[in-house]
């Protein structure tokens, strides 16, 4: 694989000048194929059935070209604590999941869920319908509800949040590599809407820190450009920033220290994750992680 920095193909796919990252769509095939590559090792910490053909060969390719001097550990990492917080959920009487820019996640259909467990996608028109073709004949384990719509429309989401808060006893928010693309009063905004309905009671996201942010941005200078998809989010007060906005933090897990756990680290990085960890404020150091918060009463 590429490393990240070197200059061949930096911008553009094998075949021509066509961007490596168009649109939103190819980051949801990027990580779909860290999926595939996760299922496809003898001790997989997930098995996504799926994922190979939601990726397909070009999710294949910008994963090649993006592939960083760390190596491919953190997506496959941040999706099983991502499981592991919405089985954790379900478990604590959880019956409503609703799943913010859904991408080509397919946890409906490959994770052990009750059968009663009501399931919400949301995400824009043309990427329901291309992750629908790719798995029509495929039946979800729980009920499924897909809706089309672009969150930046804030008088459609609030009354999609009503409604949905209105039916569900106890909801679980799921915003699985959104908030990176937002920009901070953005992610406010939404924080203070799924804070508006009593029922929307856990909500588990990722998020970085500034020093994360700056260190991607330089090794992936100019890869997102024109895309529509740029990382902006990363809020120096940590975990913190959601406090006022009515929500209140409940399990911090950083990525590297799991990862270390799952004995998927390269060696350069084993003893960066010895070092105490922090949920709190990351500042210039690189912190990525997996969050679960709970309303605020």
């Amino acid at each position: 694989m590429k490393r990240a920095g070197e200059e061949l193909s930096r911008t553009t796919t094998a075949g021509g000048n066509e961007p490596l990252i168009r649109n939103i769509s190819d980051t949801a095939r990027w990580i779909a194929f860290y999926r595939a590559q996760e299922t496809e090792r003898p001790d997989a910490l997930f098995r996504d059935p799926y994922a190979r053909k939601l990726a397909g060969q070009r999710g294949e390719e910008i994963a090649r070209q993006m592939a960083g001097p760390g190596g491919d550990w953190s997506q496959p990492l941040r999706t099983h604590l991502f499981d592991r917080a919405i089985s954790s959920a379900i478990q604590a009487g959880v019956d409503t999941v609703l799943n913010l820019a859904a991408g080509f996640d397919t946890r409906p259909y490959r994770m052990p869920l009750p059968r009663s467990l009501e399931w919400i996608e949301v995400d824009l028109p043309e990427l329901l319908a291309e992750k629908e073709e790719a798995l029509r004949g495929e039946e979800p384990v729980c009920r499924l509800e897909r809706v089309r719509l672009d969150l930046s429309d804030v008088a459609g989401r609030r009354a999609l949040f009503a409604r949905v808060g209105a039916s569900a006893r106890k909801a679980l928010i799921v915003t699985e590599g959104l908030l990176v693309y937002l920009r901070p009063a953005e992610v406010a905004s939404l924080a203070k809407d799924l804070a508006a309905p009593p029922s929307f009671h856990t909500w588990v996201l990722d998020m970085m820190s500034p020093g994360l942010l700056k260190l991607l941005m330089k090794a992936w200078a100019g890869r997102f450009e024109g895309s529509g998809s740029q990382f902006q989010f990363a809020p120096a007060e940590g975990p913190g920033f959601f406090e006022p906005l009515g929500w209140k933090p409940a399990d911090v897990r950083g990525l590297l220290k799991a990862a270390a756990r799952a004995r998927r680290l390269p060696l350069f990085l084993r003893l960066v994750a010895l070092l105490p960890e922090s949920a709190g404020k990351q500042g210039d150091r690189p912190w990525g992680g997996v969050c679960v918060f709970h309303r605020s009463a």
